[in-house]
């Protein structure tokens, strides 16, 4: 039963990965690219979890946080550059 949960979470999510490249590419605007980067990273956290639930490993999870904290660090400098047009004051 959890390994079929796991199979159609993992499909689902990688559709959105999908749509989310989609939008990434063809975003008309700038604020468009970066909400779908940032979605990108959040959803690429989620198929990193459902693998390392899949396989009984640990170390996904540590992989996540990892892809977590950088994700929300390189957010808020892109955010910070669109709105003052520099990173470091």
């Amino acid at each position: 039963m959890l390994e079929t949960a796991i199979a159609i979470a993992f499909g689902l999510f990688v559709v959105a990965q999908m749509l989310n490249l989609y939008r990434l590419l063809r975003g008309p605007s700038l604020p468009d690219r970066v909400l779908a980067l940032d979605t990108m990273y959040v959803n690429s956290i989620a198929l990193i979890v459902l693998y390392g639930l899949s396989s009984g490993s640990k170390l996904y999870f540590e992989a996540a946080m990892l892809i977590a904290l950088i994700g929300f660090v390189s957010t808020v400098a892109v955010a910070k550059y669109m709105t003052r047009g520099d990173i470091i004051e």
